[in-house]
Protein backbone atom coordinates (compact mmCIF):
# COMPACT_ATOMS: atom_id res chain seq x y z
CA UNK A 1 0.00 0.00 0.00
CA UNK A 2 1.00 3.65 -0.94
CA UNK A 3 -0.58 4.86 2.41
CA UNK A 4 -2.33 3.22 5.42
CA UNK A 5 -5.23 5.98 5.20
CA UNK A 6 -6.85 7.94 2.50
CA UNK A 7 -9.38 11.06 3.53
CA UNK A 8 -11.33 12.35 0.92
CA UNK A 9 -11.61 16.14 2.07
CA UNK A 10 -9.98 18.08 4.21
CA UNK A 11 -12.42 20.50 6.13
CA UNK A 12 -14.28 19.93 9.16
CA UNK A 13 -14.92 16.02 9.02
CA UNK A 14 -11.61 15.32 6.95
CA UNK A 15 -8.67 17.04 8.40
CA UNK A 16 -9.39 15.66 11.58
CA UNK A 17 -9.71 12.60 10.86
CA UNK A 18 -6.78 12.61 9.19
CA UNK A 19 -4.90 14.31 12.03
CA UNK A 20 -5.86 11.62 14.54
CA UNK A 21 -4.85 9.07 12.00
CA UNK A 22 -1.56 10.37 11.53
CA UNK A 23 -1.19 10.70 15.31
CA UNK A 24 -1.96 7.33 15.71
CA UNK A 25 1.79 6.76 13.56
CA UNK A 26 -0.22 6.10 9.93
CA UNK A 27 0.65 7.34 6.65
CA UNK A 28 -2.37 9.30 5.48
CA UNK A 29 -3.03 11.09 2.41
CA UNK A 30 -5.27 13.71 2.66
CA UNK A 31 -6.93 15.17 -0.72
CA UNK A 32 -9.11 18.21 -1.24
CA UNK A 33 -10.76 19.36 -4.48
CA UNK A 34 -10.45 23.18 -3.51
CA UNK A 35 -7.26 24.91 -2.28
CA UNK A 36 -6.86 26.74 1.27
CA UNK A 37 -7.45 29.28 2.50
CA UNK A 38 -11.57 29.20 0.83
CA UNK A 39 -14.93 29.60 2.66
CA UNK A 40 -18.34 27.21 2.68
CA UNK A 41 -21.55 27.54 3.50
CA UNK A 42 -21.88 26.91 7.07
CA UNK A 43 -23.41 28.25 10.20
CA UNK A 44 -20.43 28.39 11.80
CA UNK A 45 -20.89 27.71 15.67
CA UNK A 46 -19.48 24.99 17.37
CA UNK A 47 -21.41 23.63 20.42
CA UNK A 48 -18.99 23.41 23.47
CA UNK A 49 -18.70 19.66 23.27
CA UNK A 50 -17.06 20.32 19.68
CA UNK A 51 -14.41 23.30 21.20
CA UNK A 52 -13.65 20.75 23.72
CA UNK A 53 -12.78 18.25 21.06
CA UNK A 54 -10.22 21.10 19.54
CA UNK A 55 -9.14 21.98 23.01
CA UNK A 56 -8.23 18.14 23.46
CA UNK A 57 -6.89 18.06 20.37
CA UNK A 58 -4.92 20.93 20.34
CA UNK A 59 -5.48 23.23 17.87
CA UNK A 60 -8.51 25.52 20.38
CA UNK A 61 -5.93 28.20 21.03
CA UNK A 62 -4.86 28.82 16.86
CA UNK A 63 -9.20 29.99 16.79
CA UNK A 64 -9.15 31.65 19.28
CA UNK A 65 -5.56 33.56 18.35
CA UNK A 66 -7.85 34.69 14.91
CA UNK A 67 -9.95 36.45 17.00
CA UNK A 68 -12.98 34.79 17.36
CA UNK A 69 -15.58 35.64 19.95
CA UNK A 70 -16.08 33.62 22.81
CA UNK A 71 -19.69 32.73 23.08
CA UNK A 72 -21.11 31.99 26.30
CA UNK A 73 -24.99 33.34 26.10
CA UNK A 74 -27.74 32.16 24.37
CA UNK A 75 -30.99 33.63 23.57
CA UNK A 76 -34.26 31.76 22.46
CA UNK A 77 -37.10 33.40 21.37
CA UNK A 78 -40.34 32.36 20.61
CA UNK A 79 -43.50 34.76 20.23
CA UNK A 80 -43.51 36.32 23.47
CA UNK A 81 -41.49 33.28 25.17
CA UNK A 82 -37.82 34.12 25.78
CA UNK A 83 -35.23 31.90 27.51
CA UNK A 84 -31.68 32.88 28.23
CA UNK A 85 -28.72 30.81 29.18
CA UNK A 86 -25.89 28.69 28.30
CA UNK A 87 -24.56 25.44 28.27
CA UNK A 88 -22.80 23.37 31.21
CA UNK A 89 -18.62 23.16 30.40
CA UNK A 90 -17.09 20.13 29.06
CA UNK A 91 -13.83 18.83 30.08
CA UNK A 92 -13.52 22.99 31.02
CA UNK A 93 -14.61 24.57 28.11
CA UNK A 94 -17.57 27.09 28.96
CA UNK A 95 -17.87 28.75 25.30
CA UNK A 96 -19.04 28.19 22.04
CA UNK A 97 -17.24 29.50 18.82
CA UNK A 98 -18.31 30.35 15.81
CA UNK A 99 -14.62 30.95 13.62
CA UNK A 100 -15.13 31.49 9.98
CA UNK A 101 -14.45 28.58 7.84
CA UNK A 102 -11.76 30.09 5.60
CA UNK A 103 -9.43 30.24 9.11
CA UNK A 104 -11.05 27.55 10.85
CA UNK A 105 -10.55 24.85 7.81
CA UNK A 106 -6.81 26.32 6.99
CA UNK A 107 -6.01 25.53 10.89
CA UNK A 108 -7.80 22.26 10.80
CA UNK A 109 -5.70 21.54 7.70
CA UNK A 110 -2.36 22.73 9.09
CA UNK A 111 -2.97 20.39 11.94
CA UNK A 112 -3.40 17.50 9.66
CA UNK A 113 0.21 17.93 8.47
CA UNK A 114 1.54 18.71 11.42
CA UNK A 115 0.31 15.51 12.47
CA UNK A 116 2.03 14.11 9.54
CA UNK A 117 -0.18 13.71 7.29
CA UNK A 118 -0.02 14.63 3.29
CA UNK A 119 -1.95 17.13 1.87
CA UNK A 120 -2.53 17.16 -1.45
CA UNK A 121 -5.00 20.75 -2.81
CA UNK A 122 -6.51 21.19 -5.98
CA UNK A 123 -6.37 17.32 -6.46
CA UNK A 124 -10.57 15.50 -7.41
CA UNK A 125 -11.44 11.87 -6.82
CA UNK A 126 -12.68 10.39 -9.64
CA UNK A 127 -12.52 6.70 -9.17
CA UNK A 128 -11.86 3.81 -6.84
CA UNK A 129 -9.69 0.96 -7.04
CA UNK A 130 -10.67 -2.48 -5.60
CA UNK A 131 -9.85 -5.76 -4.70
CA UNK A 132 -12.62 -7.83 -5.16
CA UNK A 133 -15.40 -6.52 -3.56
CA UNK A 134 -12.70 -4.20 -0.88
CA UNK A 135 -11.89 -0.55 -1.75
CA UNK A 136 -8.22 -0.42 -1.75
CA UNK A 137 -7.78 3.06 -3.15
CA UNK A 138 -8.74 5.76 -5.02
CA UNK A 139 -8.09 7.45 -8.90
CA UNK A 140 -7.91 11.23 -8.95
CA UNK A 141 -6.78 13.99 -10.83
CA UNK A 142 -3.78 16.56 -10.02
CA UNK A 143 -3.84 20.08 -10.30
CA UNK A 144 -2.20 19.75 -13.82
CA UNK A 145 -5.10 17.53 -14.59
CA UNK A 146 -2.90 14.60 -14.79
CA UNK A 147 -4.34 11.42 -13.17
CA UNK A 148 -2.87 9.09 -10.62
CA UNK A 149 -3.75 6.53 -7.98
CA UNK A 150 -2.89 5.84 -4.79
CA UNK A 151 -3.60 2.51 -2.78
CA UNK A 152 -4.06 2.37 1.42
CA UNK A 153 -6.09 -0.08 3.82
CA UNK A 154 -8.75 2.34 4.41
CA UNK A 155 -10.43 4.94 2.17
CA UNK A 156 -12.48 7.49 4.03
CA UNK A 157 -15.33 9.77 2.14
CA UNK A 158 -15.10 13.44 3.72
CA UNK A 159 -16.15 15.08 1.23
CA UNK A 160 -20.07 16.66 2.12
CA UNK A 161 -23.63 15.50 1.68
CA UNK A 162 -22.79 15.03 -2.22
CA UNK A 163 -19.62 12.89 -1.76
CA UNK A 164 -18.38 11.36 -4.56
CA UNK A 165 -17.10 8.76 -2.20
CA UNK A 166 -20.32 7.79 -0.73
CA UNK A 167 -21.44 7.66 -4.86
CA UNK A 168 -18.61 5.57 -5.98
CA UNK A 169 -19.24 2.74 -3.15
CA UNK A 170 -22.84 3.00 -3.69
CA UNK A 171 -23.32 3.92 0.19
CA UNK A 172 -27.36 3.55 0.18
CA UNK A 173 -29.25 5.87 2.91
CA UNK A 174 -30.70 4.21 5.32
CA UNK A 175 -32.43 7.09 7.14
CA UNK A 176 -34.51 9.79 5.19
CA UNK A 177 -36.71 12.71 5.07
CA UNK A 178 -37.83 15.58 3.29
CA UNK A 179 -36.00 19.06 3.11
CA UNK A 180 -37.96 20.90 5.47
CA UNK A 181 -36.43 24.80 5.47
CA UNK A 182 -34.01 26.82 3.30
CA UNK A 183 -31.91 29.31 4.37
CA UNK A 184 -30.31 32.61 3.01
CA UNK A 185 -27.59 34.55 5.34
CA UNK A 186 -25.12 37.13 4.70
CA UNK A 187 -22.86 39.26 7.58
CA UNK A 188 -22.85 42.05 9.07
CA UNK A 189 -20.93 45.32 10.46
CA UNK A 190 -22.56 47.57 13.63
CA UNK A 191 -24.36 44.52 15.27
CA UNK A 192 -24.47 43.68 19.13
CA UNK A 193 -25.60 40.20 19.79
CA UNK A 194 -25.07 37.36 21.32
CA UNK A 195 -25.95 33.77 20.00
CA UNK A 196 -29.88 34.10 19.23
CA UNK A 197 -32.49 32.55 17.59
CA UNK A 198 -35.74 34.11 17.03
CA UNK A 199 -38.89 31.57 15.53
CA UNK A 200 -41.58 34.14 14.32
CA UNK A 201 -44.44 34.03 11.92
CA UNK A 202 -42.44 34.06 8.87
CA UNK A 203 -40.02 31.19 10.28
CA UNK A 204 -36.52 31.45 11.96
CA UNK A 205 -34.06 33.96 12.11
CA UNK A 206 -30.61 33.32 13.76
CA UNK A 207 -27.86 35.66 14.53
CA UNK A 208 -24.21 34.03 15.35
CA UNK A 209 -21.27 36.85 16.41
CA UNK A 210 -18.16 35.69 14.00
CA UNK A 211 -14.50 36.85 13.95
CA UNK A 212 -15.05 40.04 12.11
CA UNK A 213 -18.87 40.84 11.79
CA UNK A 214 -22.30 39.13 12.95
CA UNK A 215 -23.83 36.62 10.20
CA UNK A 216 -27.73 36.75 10.47
CA UNK A 217 -29.21 34.00 9.07
CA UNK A 218 -33.02 33.87 7.41
CA UNK A 219 -34.29 30.01 7.50
CA UNK A 220 -37.93 29.45 5.61
CA UNK A 221 -39.84 26.66 4.83
CA UNK A 222 -38.89 24.07 2.11
CA UNK A 223 -42.21 25.17 0.17
CA UNK A 224 -41.59 28.80 -0.22
CA UNK A 225 -38.02 28.06 -1.84
CA UNK A 226 -38.88 29.06 -4.95
CA UNK A 227 -40.90 32.09 -4.00
CA UNK A 228 -37.94 33.09 -1.79
CA UNK A 229 -35.03 32.84 -4.22
CA UNK A 230 -37.19 34.81 -6.69
CA UNK A 231 -36.13 37.82 -4.42
CA UNK A 232 -33.59 36.56 -2.16
CA UNK A 233 -32.82 39.53 -0.65
CA UNK A 234 -36.06 41.11 -0.08
CA UNK A 235 -37.35 38.22 1.20
CA UNK A 236 -34.50 37.99 3.78
CA UNK A 237 -34.81 41.13 5.19
CA UNK A 238 -38.83 40.99 5.54
CA UNK A 239 -38.08 37.65 7.25
CA UNK A 240 -36.00 39.49 10.19
CA UNK A 241 -37.83 42.83 10.01
CA UNK A 242 -41.31 40.24 10.89
CA UNK A 243 -39.47 37.75 13.35
CA UNK A 244 -36.36 39.31 14.92
CA UNK A 245 -37.34 43.27 14.60
CA UNK A 246 -35.10 44.54 17.22
CA UNK A 247 -32.30 42.78 15.48
CA UNK A 248 -33.24 44.59 12.03
CA UNK A 249 -33.12 47.83 13.47
CA UNK A 250 -29.80 47.24 14.37
CA UNK A 251 -29.15 46.33 10.91
CA UNK A 252 -30.71 49.23 9.42
CA UNK A 253 -28.38 51.24 11.77
CA UNK A 254 -25.51 48.76 10.04
CA UNK A 255 -23.53 47.44 7.20
CA UNK A 256 -23.97 44.37 5.05
CA UNK A 257 -20.22 43.43 3.93
CA UNK A 258 -20.71 40.45 1.81
CA UNK A 259 -23.28 39.26 -0.33
CA UNK A 260 -26.36 37.27 0.07
CA UNK A 261 -25.74 33.37 0.07
CA UNK A 262 -28.36 30.72 0.38
CA UNK A 263 -29.39 26.78 -0.32
CA UNK A 264 -32.60 24.81 -0.84
CA UNK A 265 -30.94 21.58 -0.42
CA UNK A 266 -30.54 21.06 3.76
CA UNK A 267 -31.04 17.21 3.50
CA UNK A 268 -32.16 15.15 6.27
CA UNK A 269 -30.38 11.39 5.52
CA UNK A 270 -28.12 8.67 7.11
CA UNK A 271 -26.14 6.91 5.17
CA UNK A 272 -24.42 3.06 5.78
CA UNK A 273 -21.23 4.60 7.61
CA UNK A 274 -19.01 2.05 6.62
CA UNK A 275 -18.31 -1.03 4.16
CA UNK A 276 -15.17 -3.21 3.10
CA UNK A 277 -11.89 -0.97 3.12
CA UNK A 278 -13.98 2.32 3.38
CA UNK A 279 -15.93 4.96 5.96
CA UNK A 280 -17.65 8.15 5.23
CA UNK A 281 -17.57 10.79 8.13
CA UNK A 282 -19.21 14.23 8.66
CA UNK A 283 -21.74 15.33 5.68
CA UNK A 284 -20.56 12.58 3.64
CA UNK A 285 -22.67 9.87 6.11
CA UNK A 286 -25.24 11.64 7.88
CA UNK A 287 -26.82 15.46 7.19
CA UNK A 288 -29.55 17.09 8.78
CA UNK A 289 -31.20 20.51 8.55
CA UNK A 290 -28.23 23.31 9.78
CA UNK A 291 -31.22 25.25 11.85
CA UNK A 292 -29.45 23.41 15.19
CA UNK A 293 -26.15 24.02 13.99
CA UNK A 294 -24.93 20.61 15.00
CA UNK A 295 -22.83 20.03 11.73
CA UNK A 296 -19.42 20.91 12.92
CA UNK A 297 -19.74 19.56 16.36
CA UNK A 298 -21.03 16.24 14.57
CA UNK A 299 -18.16 16.03 12.16
CA UNK A 300 -15.66 16.14 14.70
CA UNK A 301 -17.82 13.66 16.96
CA UNK A 302 -17.27 11.37 13.66
CA UNK A 303 -13.83 11.38 13.57
CA UNK A 304 -12.77 10.79 17.09
CA UNK A 305 -15.27 7.66 17.06
CA UNK A 306 -13.52 6.25 13.63
CA UNK A 307 -10.42 7.03 14.83
CA UNK A 308 -10.78 5.20 17.91
CA UNK A 309 -12.62 2.62 16.79
CA UNK A 310 -9.35 1.85 14.17
CA UNK A 311 -6.69 2.10 16.51
CA UNK A 312 -3.59 0.95 16.52
CA UNK A 313 -4.55 -2.02 14.47
CA UNK A 314 -5.24 -0.88 10.64
CA UNK A 315 -4.03 -4.09 9.12
CA UNK A 316 -5.46 -6.53 10.66
CA UNK A 317 -8.03 -6.92 8.60
CA UNK A 318 -10.78 -8.77 11.03
CA UNK A 319 -10.21 -6.01 13.81
CA UNK A 320 -10.67 -3.36 10.75
CA UNK A 321 -14.11 -5.35 9.49
CA UNK A 322 -14.94 -5.12 13.31
CA UNK A 323 -14.28 -2.08 13.65
CA UNK A 324 -15.51 -0.67 10.65
CA UNK A 325 -18.96 -1.98 11.56
CA UNK A 326 -18.64 -0.77 15.62
CA UNK A 327 -18.34 2.96 14.06
CA UNK A 328 -21.57 2.54 12.05
CA UNK A 329 -22.99 1.59 15.04
CA UNK A 330 -22.11 3.81 17.20
CA UNK A 331 -22.70 6.55 15.20
CA UNK A 332 -26.30 6.35 14.42
CA UNK A 333 -26.64 5.33 18.25
CA UNK A 334 -25.28 9.00 19.03
CA UNK A 335 -26.66 11.43 16.32
CA UNK A 336 -30.08 9.85 16.06
CA UNK A 337 -31.76 11.85 19.28
CA UNK A 338 -30.39 15.06 17.83
CA UNK A 339 -31.48 13.96 13.93
CA UNK A 340 -34.94 13.72 15.03
CA UNK A 341 -34.68 16.66 17.15
CA UNK A 342 -34.05 18.56 14.26
CA UNK A 343 -36.89 17.66 12.26
CA UNK A 344 -39.06 18.50 15.16
CA UNK A 345 -37.06 21.88 15.19
CA UNK A 346 -37.76 22.40 11.58
CA UNK A 347 -40.92 21.92 11.05
CA UNK A 348 -43.41 24.70 10.85
CA UNK A 349 -46.89 22.67 12.33
CA UNK A 350 -44.53 21.67 15.81
CA UNK A 351 -44.44 25.52 16.54
CA UNK A 352 -47.33 24.77 19.10
CA UNK A 353 -45.00 21.87 20.79
CA UNK A 354 -42.04 23.95 20.68
CA UNK A 355 -43.72 27.03 22.32
CA UNK A 356 -44.94 24.60 25.14
CA UNK A 357 -42.12 23.57 25.57
CA UNK A 358 -40.20 26.97 26.19
CA UNK A 359 -43.09 28.01 28.23
CA UNK A 360 -42.41 25.56 30.38
CA UNK A 361 -38.39 25.35 30.31
CA UNK A 362 -38.67 29.27 31.27
CA UNK A 363 -40.52 28.43 35.01
CA UNK A 364 -37.04 26.73 36.45
CA UNK A 365 -32.96 27.45 36.24
CA UNK A 366 -32.21 23.74 36.42
CA UNK A 367 -34.83 22.99 33.52
CA UNK A 368 -33.49 26.41 31.54
CA UNK A 369 -30.03 24.93 31.95
CA UNK A 370 -31.01 21.18 30.89
CA UNK A 371 -32.59 22.37 27.86
CA UNK A 372 -29.28 24.45 27.04
CA UNK A 373 -27.30 21.23 27.73
CA UNK A 374 -29.45 19.54 25.39
CA UNK A 375 -29.18 21.68 22.55
CA UNK A 376 -25.67 21.79 22.67
CA UNK A 377 -25.13 18.21 22.85
CA UNK A 378 -23.92 18.30 26.15
CA UNK A 379 -26.42 15.72 27.65
CA UNK A 380 -28.84 13.54 26.06
CA UNK A 381 -32.82 14.42 25.26
CA UNK A 382 -33.81 12.13 28.01
CA UNK A 383 -32.01 14.00 30.58
CA UNK A 384 -34.17 16.91 29.93
CA UNK A 385 -37.83 15.49 30.39
CA UNK A 386 -37.96 15.59 34.45
CA UNK A 387 -40.84 14.84 36.09
CA UNK A 388 -41.35 18.32 36.63
CA UNK A 389 -40.82 19.22 32.89
CA UNK A 390 -43.46 16.44 32.11
CA UNK A 391 -46.17 17.99 34.96
CA UNK A 392 -45.85 21.66 33.04
CA UNK A 393 -45.65 20.29 29.92
CA UNK A 394 -49.35 19.43 27.76
CA UNK A 395 -50.43 16.26 26.86
CA UNK A 396 -48.91 17.03 23.23
CA UNK A 397 -46.31 19.04 23.83
CA UNK A 398 -45.08 16.06 26.68
CA UNK A 399 -43.93 13.59 23.47
CA UNK A 400 -41.70 16.75 21.66
CA UNK A 401 -38.29 16.69 22.13
CA UNK A 402 -35.79 19.78 22.13
CA UNK A 403 -34.34 21.25 19.89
Amino acid sequence: MDYDVIVVGARCAGSPTAMLFARLGYRVLLLERSAFPSDKISTLYIQQPGVARLKRWGVLDAVVATGCPELDHVVYELDEVRVEGCAAAVDGVSSAYAPRRHLLDQILAEAAVAAGAELQERCAVTGLLRGGDRVTGVRYTLPSGKEATARAWLVVGADGMRSTVATLVDAPKTVEHPRLTCAYYTFWHGLKTYFELYEGDEGWVSAVPTNDAVLVSAYFTQDRFDEVRGDAQGAYLRSVEVNAPALFAQMRAGEQVERLRGTGDQQNFFRQAAGPGWALVGDAGHHKDSITARGIGDAFLQADLLTGHVGDRLGDEEHLAQALASYAEERDRLLTDSYRATLLVAQADARPQRKALLRAVSTSPDLTQRYFDTVAGVRPVSELYTPELRALLSPAAESTPSR
